[in-house]
Order: C-alpha cells, then structure tokens, then sequence
C-alpha cells in the first residue's frame, strides 16, 4: 500500500498539490499573456484579468473544499484521542471555527478580485492569512499538549518553527503593505499590475509580495505535517432507515447501514 492510501493522508497532500497548481497555473498564464511582471507579483494579481482569473477562481473554491474537509478530520481525530480534556476539547472547537474562517477568506479572494473589490478582498485575505495563522497556532498548541503521550516531540517543535516563519512573514507583509497602501505612493496603486525599480514604493511593493509567497509556503508546509497523522485515521458515514417507504408513517428504526467516508480502515 503506498503512502497516499493510508487513513485519508491523501487530504492534505491534495490539498497542497492542488493549492500550489492554482498559484503556477494562474502565474504561468498571466506572464505569458504579460498581465503581470515575472518577478514577484501579488498572488492574487496573476488572477486578476481573464482568462487566468476563471482559472485561479475555479481552482481556488475546489482547494477550499479541500481545506474544509482537511480542518474537519483533524478536528475528529484530535477530539477521539482526547475525549475527556477538557482544554483541548475547547482548543480544538476554536480551531476548527478559525481553520472554517479562513477556508471562507480563501473563496473570497478566489471570486472578488483585487481591483475590482477591493475591500471585500482584502477582507478575504486577512481571514485566509490571519485567521489562517491563528488556526496554526492553535494547532501547534494542541500538538504541545498532546505530546510526547500522543505523538512525538518532532512535530511539535516543526509546526511551531512553522508558524513562527509565518509569524515573520506575516508581520512583514502587514507592515509594508499598510506603509505601501496610505496614500503616499499615489491614488492608483491598488490597479497597478505592473512595476518598475524606479516607481515609488517599488521596494516596498518587493517586501510585501515576497512575504505573502513566503507564508503560503509556510502554510503549504504545516499542512503538510498531517500527512503522518491522518495515515491513522479514517471517518464512515452512517445511514439510519426509520421505515421502510417515504410516506409519512410512525417511525420504525430498522438496520443501520454504515459505509466508507473516502478511506479504508488502517
């Protein structure tokens, strides 16, 4: 049995595959039609214009999918091996509400592009990268919590230097962008597609979109650190009949039928 066929490891393997062929995909597209500058755009600029934004869109709401999907099953996976802790009970319902949040942040800036809404994306961006961080650390928490008892001290001490990257990343784009977007480097920044070294603000611009690649990337790889945990897990979906035709009948539970949620057991 290969790797990928273990529990549902498959999710978030996907979910980053996926994830990252959107960004290349959308990229590859907007240089070669000249869209974009190659070096360093905005993530969300290589799906401004058509074609490249029905791509990037399309694309992006499927990786939600997939984000839901992946932030449920670590929910239920960390709730069956800690009935009974109450504050990791608590930790884990708030990161399954943060790690929702940000998957609605990420189909926001997948359908309201930059230039066109830009509040609404950038309300959408704050929820996919700070929500999103947030969700990170809550995780890297339980994962403190739950060891050495319930996994190694390894993924711990991974996830945490994860987020801190992000938190770096994070700050930096937070800081830049809010200096780059005041109003001191011109009124039509938020349409500018294209950059050069002389324009006003180009470094900042250079800082900005460099941290926001940074912290996908680091979100990329924390996702990718429950591979080995949900190679353990598998979910069923149950069905319970409560009779045996349509019409409106009393009730009269009958066998339940219960099948496989996307994976064989482990």
């Amino acid at each position: 049995m290969w790797w990928f066929q273990q529990g549902l490891s498959f999710l978030p393997s996907a979910l980053v595959i996926w994830t990252a062929a959107a960004f290349i995909f959308s990229y590859i597209t907007a240089i070669t039609l000249h869209h974009v500058d190659p070096v360093l755009p905005y993530i969300s600029d290589t799906g401004t214009v058509a074609p490249e934004k029905c791509l990037f869109g399309a694309m992006l709401n499927i990786a939600a999918v997939l984000c839901i999907a992946t932030i449920y099953v670590r929910y239920k996976q960390v709730h069956a091996l800690n009935p009974e802790e109450s504050r990791i009970i608590k930790l884990n319902k708030a990161g399954l509400v943060l790690g929702l949040l940000s998957c609605l942040g990420l189909s926001i800036v997948a359908n309201f592009q930059k230039t066109t809404f830009f509040a609404v994306h950038v309300c959408g961006a704050v929820l996919t990268f700070g929500i999103g961080s947030l969700y990170m650390f809550v995780q890297t928490i339980l994962s403190y919590q739950m060891q050495p008892k319930i996994h190694g001290k390894q993924v711990f001490w991974i996830r945490l230097l994860l987020v801190i990257w992000c938190g770096v990343s994070a700050f930096s784009m937070l800081t830049c962008s809010s200096l780059l977007y005041s109003g001191s480097f011109g009124a039509d920044i938020v349409q500018k597609l294209h950059w050069n070294p002389e324009d006003k603000g180009y470094v900042l611009h250079m800082i900005t979109t460099a941290a926001e690649w940074s912290m996908s990337l680091s979100f990329f790889g924390f996702f990718l650190t429950y591979i080995r945990d949900f190679q353990k897990i598998s979910l069923r979906v149950e069905a319970t009949l409560h009779g045996l035709t349509l019409y409106d009948t009393a009730p009269c539970p009958i066998n339940n039928e219960r099948t496989r949620l996307l994976s064989r057991d482990v």
